[in-house]
């Protein structure tokens, strides 16, 4: 196509004019297959990697599916060398399987036995294989199921596992839709899930995660093992079964740092999971306590490495992973493709929001300017210390006080990094503040209280970050990270996100101190929701600050 918004080059990369009346369309057919790397006003950089075919693949994609999207929306021709790359890369996903033989058990076989020559010879995997049974089958004992997918893909040939699950305890899980209906796409993501075996679904916040979750446990009808990232998503979880499915409370447990209950359905936290203990983890037990059926891992982008090492033994059990982004800060997507299952629904942000799932938004950066005095004190500081001094900035302190009395009728959270930070923007807006250091019941009776408008005004830190349900929350304001965690910028404004009943715009803000490397990772952390749509509006903070005059 002559006049297409799509540049593709030989290095991998593929260049998407934002500008072009094509753009939006482009971007949600190479979504599946391409990654965001940078998102700067008019030109988005994306990136075809392995992994990310190797996911499209396993999603159901070919690289015909491939092929034709980047001919379609190219401007220029493209580069064969590329095409043949994208067609061999995505044909290494399957030419060896992990299956289950009648006659042997576990197995390892290839449709390719040249293939399976190249990887006996690796010192990696030879250990982990057993006796070779033919030209195209080698034994592989069932707890190295999930360590032989780890090294295989470090080696370029990603397994296809067929080799099937148990079925676990038995246990009736029903739904009970007296007062809701699942969604179309929530149907779709539990069976897409259901019909894998194991694996990822990826859906924006505020569209219903748990509820996929519940629709998985009544497609097993098993016992269940919920792993989440804290006492109060536990708790909502909790809230969320009792509310759609048949289960009773005696049915559910909490494992956590305060109950240590264990019954059919069990919600346990990552914090728990992975406290140590003279050189162990004591609560790893809990995923051999029960014959589980099912293992569904909230934010599975947050997995610890400890639950890693442990669910590469447990690979005959039926795994479910539940995200807004497959972005990992540490790097181990690979990890969670092996372990956990490759990505088996995703549904861009704007779909859902265009079906009025989950509420439009309108994200604004606001940058301030240090005075002289405090920009040459960043200048000479250390570097570890600069981003608390550029990203703690007093002048931010003004910003929030202009949106929160722009916004003067909205709910508001104010979000941010440094304990001493918040503490001083609670003290000024006079707004109750909630941190790590907030104990479980005070964090659950300020969230109740916003969510009844009693309190209009939370300012929180990273603690809120995930699996917490605000749905009357309008405005988020940030103003610190982690610096730049593309993760936690689209767990921040999926806090907002929730729809409101009378179809308002969310509004979120980024305020940032420019001329830093404040700035810097800001423009990061925006990557992954600029590959959701969303553009953000940069405005200078004189002009914020102008609002209360107008």
């Amino acid at each position: 196509m002559a006049d297409g918004p799509l540049i593709v080059q030989s290095d991998k990369t593929l260049l998407l004019e934002v500008d072009h009346a094509k753009s939006d369309e482009c971007r949600k057919t190479i979504a599946p297959f391409a990654e965001l790397e940078r998102a700067p006003e008019h030109i988005h950089t994306y990136r075809l990697t392995p992994l990310g075919l190797w996911n499209a693949r396993a999603a159901g994609h070919d690289a015909e599916q491939v092929v034709d999207t980047l001919l379609r929306y190219s401007r220029y021709p493209v580069p064969h060398g590329l095409l043949i790359d994208v067609a061999e890369t995505m044909a290494r996903y399957g030419r060896l399987q992990l299956a289950n033989d009648p006659a042997h058990g576990l197995v390892l076989q290839a449709i390719d036995v040249a293939v399976l020559e190249e990887v006996l010879r690796s010192k990696k995997i030879a250990p982990l294989l057993g006796a070779r049974i033919d030209e195209t089958t080698v034994l592989v004992h069932p707890s190295e199921r999930g360590h032989v997918k780890q090294a295989l893909l470090k080696l370029g040939w990603p397994a296809e596992d067929i080799a099937g699950y148990v079925d676990g305890e038995r246990h009736a899980i029903g739904l009970d839709t007296s007062d809701w209906q699942p969604r179309s796409y929530q149907v779709e993501a539990a069976e897409g899930f259901w019909h894998g075996g194991s694996g990822v679904v990826v859906l924006p916040c505020g569209a219903g995660k748990t509820i996929v979750g519940a629709l998985a446990m009544s497609l097993a009808q098993a016992t269940t093992l919920i792993l989440v990232t804290n006492t109060v998503a536990a708790r909502q979880w909790r809230s969320e079964l009792l509310r759609r499915t048949t289960l009773t409370e005696d049915e559910i447990g909490e494992y956590s740092g305060a109950k240590k209950e264990i019954r059919p359905v069990t919600i346990a936290t990552y914090q728990v999971m992975t406290t140590k203990r003279q050189g162990i983890y004591p609560h790893l037990d809990v995923f051999d306590t029960r014959d589980w059926g099912l293992i569904i891992y909230d934010e599975v982008h947050l997995l610890p490495a400890p639950i890693f090492r442990f669910t590469a033994d447990i690979q005959s059990r039926r795994r479910l992973g539940l995200t807004a982004t497959l972005v990992r800060e540490d790097g181990r997507e690979s990890d969670v493709f092996s372990l956990i299952g490759p990505k088996r629904y995703d549904a861009p942000w704007k779909d859902i929001e265009a079906q009025g799932y989950i509420a439009p938004a309108e994200c604004t950066e606001v940058r301030v300017t240090l005075p002289e005095a405090d920009r040459m004190a960043y200048s000479v500081a250390e570097q570890e210390d600069r981003y608390r001094l550029a990203a703690a900035a007093e002048q931010k302190i003004a910003v929030v006080d202009a949106i929160i009395e722009h916004h003067a009728q909205e709910q508001v959270l104010v979000i941010g990094q440094f304990l001493d930070q918040l503490a001083e923007l609670g003290e000024h807006l006079g707004a109750p503040v909630i941190t790590g250091n907030t104990s479980i019941r005070e964090r659950e009776r300020l969230f109740e209280a916003f969510r009844r408008g009693e309190v209009r005004v939370l300012v929180v830190s990273k603690v809120a970050n995930f699996s917490i349900d605000l749905p009357e929350a309008a405005v988020a304001i940030q103003v610190s990270g982690s610096f730049g965690s593309r993760q936690e910028e689209a767990q921040r404004l999926g806090r907002i996100l929730r729809p409101k009943g009378d179809g308002r715009t969310a509004h979120f803000y980024s305020v940032v101190t420019r001329d830093t490397n404040d700035a810097d990772f800001a423009q990061h952390r925006q990557r992954f929701l600029a590959e959701q749509g969303y553009a953000y509006h940069i405005v200078d903070a004189d002009d914020v600050l102008a609002w209360g005059s107008r």
